[in-house]
């Protein structure tokens, strides 16, 4: 298939990617120290910042903080929730989302219906409504809780319901995704609801929602906003907005002045750029923005998160294997992808061993085609020990590599970084 040649603007595809990482905060090392407010306005840059448990190394959204800001208090994350700052959402995934795009969420809450955390909650409610009803009563009347406040009953042999949880978690979570309860703060990460209302009232946050169309019209631009970068067909999966987008829901932004479409060399279909970025887009066209980061990511980095956006902007084909049987894995259970310097060019098997203050590496995987040079490996093994480090689990242990040579190669440039 040719390549179109329909955008006003011509850029290479390392361009682009320069562009898109530098919009996601990925371009180059922070230059100033981490602090509250900067952890805000990461994630206000992002717009969403996707929430996981799993903990064999920080647990994700920590991470995906990490790779941007570097050395920075978890408890900032924690504190920004408590405040009213940020609050969580159904909207990729679950997500952080800054309380400034409150309405914006609330406002799609209907058009969300069809999302299986929300059907799964209206079924909750339909068979289980005297239960239901009764927790969101005691809520009301004696203010915030979490699951642990309630004792778990004795379940017999298979009984156990949504992830085996006991039926007050399952209800909580349920009135959460249908919006009577938000999350005031998270202990130990672990979820305190209360009721949406008290919630806003201490944020200071009118609890309006935006009308549909305002919803769809900043959602479409706001995702590519947040991209730096995007073809059409990527724009939905940002917020889970539903079907793809096509190239003729997207032209009357450019007849409007609020998007840019651009050609990347190479690529079948156009891309487009919000206004916003219009500067760094023209610094990207002159080859001014220069990649000199190297991290390691997320599984559920928004940089990675859409598979097929990662494979055409990185040429990285990424699954996460952590649900998939462990026989039936190629690189690992929680794989982190490397990034360096404006390419994905590896990924590891990792764990945080914290109570003996080691960072496992149980598998280290160059991307074919990948030079490792000494810089290379100087980069990455820095990049492993600052992580490591911000853990706390500065011992790092190097089981396996492929290439097979390179583990060696790692370590010793890993002792150099002592």
């Amino acid at each position: 298939m040719r390549p179109v040649d329909n955008g006003e603007v011509r850029i290479s595809l390392s361009q682009a990617r320069n562009l898109h990482l530098a919009v996601q905060g990925l371009l180059t090392p922070p230059r100033a120290r981490a602090t509250r407010a900067r952890v805000l306005a990461t994630i206000e840059r992002m717009r969403l910042l996707q929430i996981d448990t799993i903990h064999v190394v920080a647990r994700s959204p920590y991470l995906v903080l990490f790779s941007r800001l570097g050395d920075y208090e978890r408890r900032w994350l924690d504190e920004l929730l408590a405040r009213g700052r940020i609050f969580e959402c159904w909207a990729h995934e679950a997500c952080f989302a800054p309380m400034s795009d409150y309405a914006l969420h609330r406002g799609q809450f209907a058009a969300r219906s069809g999302h299986w955390a929300h059907k799964h909650a209206a079924r909750m409610h339909r068979d289980h409504r005297a239960g239901m009803d009764k927790l969101l009563a005691h809520v009301r009347e004696h203010g915030a809780v979490k699951s642990s406040d309630f004792a778990r009953p004795e379940q017999t042999k298979g009984s156990a319901g949504w992830w085996g949880w006991k039926d007050e978690k399952r209800w909580l979570e349920a009135w959460f995704a249908l919006g009577e309860l938000m999350v005031a703060r998270r202990d130990n990460f672990q979820r305190v609801y209360d009721l949406r209302e008290r919630v806003l009232a201490r944020a200071h946050v009118d609890a309006h929602a935006l009308a549909p169309a305002e919803v769809a019209h900043e959602f479409l631009v706001g995702a590519v906003r947040a991209l730096g970068i995007a073809q059409a067909r990527w724009v939905a999966d940002y917020f889970r907005q539903g079907r793809k987008h096509k190239d003729v829901d997207l032209q009357k932004y450019v007849d409007g002045g609020e998007l840019i479409r651009v050609g990347v060399r190479g690529w079948d279909a156009p891309a487009y750029v919000h206004r916003e970025h219009a500067n760094l887009l023209k610094r990207a066209q002159r080859s001014a923005l220069r990649a000199t980061h190297t991290t390691l990511l997320s599984p559920f980095d928004p940089v990675v998160w859409d598979r097929a956006r990662a494979s055409v902007l990185f040429d990285f084909d990424y699954t996460l294997e952590c649900y998939t049987p462990q026989p039936k894995r190629r690189y690992g259970y929680f794989v982190l992808p490397i990034l360096s310097r404006g390419r994905l060019i590896g990924r590891l098997d990792a764990k945080a061993h914290r109570s003996e203050g080691t960072f496992e590496i149980k598998a280290l995987y160059f991307e074919p085609g990948i030079d490792v040079d000494a810089d290379l490996l100087a980069d990455v093994a820095r990049a492993i020990q600052a992580s490591a480090s911000w853990h706390g689990t500065p011992r790092v242990q190097v089981r396996r590599s492929d290439p097979p040579a390179f583990a060696k190669s790692i370590r010793a440039a890993l002792r150099t970084n002592l």
